[in-house]
């Protein structure tokens, strides 16, 4: 009577202990492979802080900066790479690197070092590293709490024995914190696994391979010993032998031994389904309910840490928004401001990379990427992110599946998800008529796949930040229209002020000499009676084009008000000053303007001309003379000029200095 039921519970524990024990021995495994993840992924985002800072610096100095880097342990090596030749810091390991990006990984016995890079617009590569020895994988085994077996990318000659850690030949592993043979037998079935897959060895370790990917650039074989140990068998023998001799003991053992821990396992399972991850049960001894104990405790701590890990991610992410909307709502700075928007975007979804581009005159502009190639021009209606942005709908998918074909100029990608800064117009100056209120650019991101709420995510976050946009925009035009003029695009009265003031300042302080032109086109009054005002702004628009077109880069050309002009010429004296003047009045003379397309305006200009320090000490002082020069060119009989000082100057004097390149690009 007791026998059978005894027996029945042997096998039943037996099975059940088995069953525990493997799915521990999986927990174990999957704990072990996010350890390492987490491990060499934070590894690797230090490396690339590292690569960042130091590219983030003057050239000059980030040779120095990265040895401080390496000083403080945050880095093994820093390797510069530029155009011209290559620095090293001392003491780096040697190549090979093993990429954090997962990507350009060569046939090599083994890498001697994990690095993170940052290139920059000029071709230079900063990659940081640190050293890939038996000192690592003995601390990614400890933070894993599985053995660690490192896999070549391609066969080893040596064998090195060091701080008890096998290195091993020909096609077996490079580190291994398992002894020769089962080192050997965990390799061999990891080569034979594809990404995150599970294998078995004949002696009944479970074994799971990860990398090379991006993130985690080394080949890892992560296992775990996954069967129960023979003492436990024998345990099992020895307690049906004993209840055998003595039933009635045997069944009182087990009342008191088995059927209370389950009852207590049972109800602490209960409390953890509610949500208390914090219960614990007492471990009474070594036997199969004692290790059901102690992997039920085990589960519940790894539990806590991961729902902990995910807290914390939770808060990196609220800290990753909470910087976002600082700089959207406190910086008028679009650099800044794409930049932000990318990163957070990528830290939000997981990209491995991404663009943001901007609309310009019916193609999109990359203005900021990630890990990619930032020279992108893409037309409007074209590809993936044309297409986005002529619809103003989002896509998500991948390339080979879902579609569409991408332009020449697109990034290559196999995931995707883009998303649209939404604003009414852009698409119908295109030409294109869409189904949707289109974008004035795409926040597009690559990398694993996406999900659903991925793109609410985005599609939220885009929106948000289309209007730190435009508010960037109002604040650059406003910024614009307050020192220029609207109708001729020149410099207005207020910037003149200013600049005549420190132009001034500054020709005086190192003993230099600044010609002021003051210009006056001749009878505009009688332009506009005659054609108009619209012609009359024509008029003046034409003219400060031609202002443009005559002047040096150096110069400045500023609106005053009404039909008067003032030109300011650097380092320029009263020669210079009335070669320009012969210049521009030749330049207005020589070709009416067509105002409106119906009128040929003849027009003429009369020009004063006036030099600091030799008609004033002063600005003010320089721009009254430069006046009082143009009101005698206009009493001598208009379209002629004059030098301050009431002379009549000859025609065609010479820049007292060399001439810039025109001002073909006006202000």
């Amino acid at each position: 009577m007791v026998l059978g039921p005894v027996l029945l519970g042997a096998v039943f524990v037996g099975v059940t202990a088995t069953q525990v024990s493997a799915d521990r021995a999986t927990e174990r495994l999957d704990y072990a492979s996010s350890a390492v993840r987490t491990t060499v992924g934070a590894l690797c985002r230090q490396l690339q802080t590292v690569a960042e800072a130091v590219a983030s610096t003057q050239d000059e100095d980030r040779l120095a900066i990265a040895a401080q880097f390496v000083a403080r342990g945050a880095a093994s090596g820093v390797h510069i790479e530029r155009s011209s030749g290559g620095e090293t810091t001392p003491a780096a390991p040697p190549p090979p690197w093993a990429d954090c990006s997962g990507g350009g990984h060569e046939a090599v016995a083994g890498y001697e070092a994990i690095s993170a890079r940052a290139a920059l617009s000029d071709g230079t590569i900063i990659s940081a590293a640190t050293t890939v020895d038996v000192q690592f994988v003995v601390r990614l085994s400890g933070a894993s709490g599985a053995a660690l077996t490192v896999l070549p990318a391609a066969p080893t000659v040596s064998n090195t024995q060091e701080l008890g850690l096998k290195r091993v030949s020909n096609e077996e592993p490079i580190f291994s914190t398992l002894q020769s043979e089962e080192a050997s037998a965990v390799a061999q079935i990891a080569n034979g696994l594809g990404q995150d897959a599970l294998g078995k060895t004949a002696g009944g370790a479970l074994v799971r391979r990860i990398g090379p990917v991006a993130g985690q650039p080394l080949p890892v074989a992560i296992s775990v010993d996954a069967g129960l140990p023979r003492s436990t068998h024998l345990m099992l023998i020895f307690v049906v032998m004993l209840t055998g001799l003595a039933a009635i003991v045997a069944a009182w053992w087990l009342a008191r031994t088995a059927t209370a821990p389950l009852v207590g396992l049972s109800q602490a399972a209960e409390k953890v389904a509610a949500g208390d991850l914090q219960t614990r049960v007492p471990v009474t001894g070594s036997d199969e309910i004692g290790r059901l104990a102690s992997a039920f405790n085990h589960m519940t701590r790894e539990l806590e840490t991961y729902v902990t890990a995910l807290t914390a991610s939770r808060d990196q992410l609220r800290g990753h928004l909470g910087v976002l909307g600082d700089t959207l709502s406190s910086t008028h700075d679009l650099d800044r401001i794409l930049h932000v928007i990318l990163q957070t975007a990528r830290h939000a979804t997981g990209a491995t990379s991404g663009l943001v581009l901007l609309a310009e005159q019916g193609v999109l502009v990359g203005k900021c990427a990630s890990e990619m190639d930032v020279d992108v021009r893409v037309p409007i209606g074209d590809g993936l992110v044309g297409s986005v942005a002529a619809t103003g709908v989002p896509r998500m998918g991948r390339v080979d599946r879902d579609g569409p074909r991408l332009a020449e100029t697109e990034p290559e990608c196999e995931s995707y998800v883009v998303v649209p800064f939404s604003s009414p117009g852009l698409a119908e100056a295109a030409g294109i008529i869409p189904a949707l209120p289109a974008a004035r650019g795409v926040l597009a991101l690559y990398g694993p796949d996406f999900n659903d709420q991925d793109l609410v995510t985005l599609r939220t976050f885009a929106g948000q930040a289309a209007v730190a946009l435009d508010n960037v925009r109002v604040h650059e035009e406003a910024q614009r229209l307050s020192v220029t003029d609207s109708l001729t695009g020149l410099f207005n009265y207020r910037s003149l002020r200013e600049t005549l003031r420190r132009e001034a300042d500054r020709a005086g302080r190192f003993g230099r000499k600044l010609a002021v032109l003051a210009l006056d086109l001749d009878h505009f009054k009688e332009i506009n009676d005659r054609f108009g005002h619209a012609a009359g702004d024509a008029v003046l628009a034409e003219f400060a084009q031609r202002i443009r077109y005559e002047i040096r880069e150096v110069d400045i050309a500023f609106r005053q008000g009404g039909e008067e002009f003032v030109i300011l010429l650097p380092e320029t004296d009263d020669a210079g000053g009335i070669a320009v003047a012969e210049r521009l009045c030749e330049a207005v003379r020589r070709a009416p303007i067509m105002a409106l397309d119906e009128f040929s305006i003849p027009v003429t200009v009369s020009i004063g001309i006036a030099v600091l320090p030799d008609h004033g000490m002063s600005g003010v002082a320089v721009l009254r003379a430069a006046d009082e020069a143009l009101y005698l060119a206009k009493t001598s009989g208009r379209d002629t000029f004059r030098l301050a000082g009431g002379a009549l100057v000859e025609v065609g004097g010479a820049s007292g200095g060399p001439q810039a390149p025109r001002q073909a690009q006006g202000r």
